[in-house]
């Protein structure tokens, strides 16, 4: 039985609590979640073995699987799929701002030049 089964069972819904009542996800759904997001998280973990993989191809290859897995967790961990939709926009706005303070930051630092990735930065 999922929470959604239990959660009402003694009292009836008031009428305009029905009308803004959303199925919620079964257990299975969690599961399914649950699977991708430990195929994306190994996925991840799969770029530290990439011989000679570059700096720019490993940016290129987590900066969307983390966009994914934030996705991911916002709308089925925290519910936001199934909250108003002005939630979901400061997330996606919060989301936006962290990508680009955190390219800029990269950015700032040389992250992208050759001595960075040699280790010879000063």
């Amino acid at each position: 039985m999922s929470v959604a089964e239990s959660e009402h069972k003694g009292a009836p819904l008031e009428p305009h609590h029905e009308a803004h009542q959303k199925t919620h996800p079964s257990d299975w759904t969690y599961i399914k979640v649950a699977l991708l997001l430990g195929a994306l998280t190994a996925l991840e973990v799969s770029t530290y073995y990439w011989e000679n993989a570059s700096t720019g191809a490993l940016v290129a290859v987590l900066f969307p699987l983390m966009i994914i897995k934030f996705g991911v967790v916002i709308a089925y961990f925290m519910h936001l799929r199934y909250d108003n939709p002005l939630f979901r926009r400061v997330f996606i706005f919060g989301l936006m701002l962290a990508v680009v303070v955190y390219l800029i930051a990269m950015t700032t630092l040389q992250f992208w030049s050759d001595s960075y990735a040699l280790g010879a930065l000063t």
